[in-house]
């Protein structure tokens, strides 16, 4: 992913907080000998503490072979995105139609090294971390091996924990635009009001703020 610096997350606060609001990814993962890459998609939590994400699939799942003969992969999260036609980017002294379309979209990559999780209580305790992310309330019932209604389902189910190695992360919001274009997209987005416009406008405005030009 190239990340020009107007676009690079300005601290690890910045991703971080993203990360928390967005909690569904795709894993990329090494692919056998001839074949291609795995790309699954999934819920998981991120640790911020412990620099890492965690997660569960199912045991059918052809992901794992390939994860345990390479555990290098990549959690990639991509959202807040829109489409910025070429109009709204025209210089002054340009038709409208000569202005450079392009996209806005925040995404973060965690580059992980993947541990597999098999022991019954570990994955007990794996799964109470997603549990509590996702379900902060509390409303529901307790992971116990052997118990009901959970413990059933552990043999169904490998856990995984993704430790990080390495972030990329990127905010695309138009950083390298003068200010009052920004402001002038921002207007715009407001008025289309399409799918992901109002998130994609939240945090070019977020973006917009912290800028001193």
């Amino acid at each position: 992913m190239l990340i020009h610096p107007w676009d690079a997350a300005r601290d690890d606060t910045e991703w971080q907080d993203w990360l928390a609001d967005h909690d569904f990814g795709q894993l990329a993962v090494n692919g056998l000998p001839g074949g291609p890459p795995f790309v699954q998609p999934l819920h998981f939590a991120y640790d911020a503490g412990r620099r890492e994400a965690v997660t569960h699939l199912a045991r059918p799942n052809p992901l794992w072979p390939a994860l345990e003969a390479r555990p290098e992969a990549t959690l990639s999260v991509v959202d807040d995105y829109t489409y910025i036609p070429a109009p709204w980017h025209a210089p002054d002294d340009a038709p409208p139609e000569h202005g450079t379309p392009t996209s806005y979209y925040a995404a973060v990559q965690l580059i992980c090294r993947a541990h597999i999780v098999d022991d019954p209580q570990e994955k007990a305790d794996l799964l109470h971390l997603q549990l509590s992310h996702f379900q902060p309330l509390g409303d529901h019932a307790h992971v116990a091996p052997g118990a009901a209604p959970y413990g059933r389902m552990l043999p169904g189910i490998r856990g995984l924990r993704l430790e990080v190695v390495d972030v990329r992360a990127k905010f695309k919001f138009g950083g390298n635009k003068p200010r009052a274009v920004r402001q002038d997209v921002s207007n715009r987005l407001a008025a289309r009001g399409g799918p992901g416009d109002a998130a994609a406008r939240a945090q070019q405005l977020r973006r917009l703020a912290a800028t001193e030009d």
